[in-house]
């Protein structure tokens, strides 16, 4: 991680640098790839105001506080960024650990390849999704780079939800909606 300090209307000092420094390493964790760290911190009258901005690969997060004193301003700012930093880590998390699970699931069948009559049908899975805005081609895209029989997405020119499946015959079929 790159680290950028300046100071604004005041002095810098080491042990407020390394106080930063060792602050902003502890954010390293929640981050894969490298970024940019870039701090800024300033006096304006009685007011003491950190300013912290993340720039990478993926990531674009800025948090600003302001206290009393320059330590409580920067050890907020770095909490704000971390509360930021877990939340954009989890919802990558989310959509990159199985592109199977973005998918509905199928009837479950006995093993002799028919539905059971005894007992009437249940759910027994229940799967969220986020829908993707993308184009028909990028969903073609996606189906034949993956083993799903079809993909659900936000159609990115109509801004509605669409279905698109792969045929027995090998071609493929889109459902649109209306709404």
């Amino acid at each position: 991680m790159q680290i950028s300090l300046t100071f604004r209307n005041m002095e810098g000092e080491e042990w407020l640098k390394d106080h930063v420094d060792k602050k902003i390493q502890r954010l390293k964790k929640y981050i894969d790839k490298p970024v940019e760290a870039s701090v800024i911190l300033s006096v304006e009258k009685f007011r003491n105001v950190a300013e912290v901005k993340l720039l990478g690969k993926g990531v674009n997060i800025v948090g600003k506080e302001e206290a009393k004193d320059m330590i409580t301003a920067v050890d907020e700012v770095v909490d704000k960024i971390e509360r930021q930093l877990k939340k954009h880590k989890e919802k990558n998390q989310i959509y990159k650990e199985n592109p199977a699970k973005n998918v509905a699931s199928m009837p479950m069948e006995t093993p002799e390849g028919s539905p059971s009559e005894e007992e009437p049908p249940q759910i027994v899975e229940t799967r969220k999704i986020v829908l993707q805005p993308m184009s028909v081609d990028d969903a073609v895209l996606q189906i034949e780079g993956s083993q799903a029989p079809f993909v659900i997405y936000r159609d990115s020119a109509t801004e509605s939800v669409s279905v698109l499946y792969r045929r027995n015959d090998g071609n493929y079929a889109l459902i649109e909606t209306k709404y």
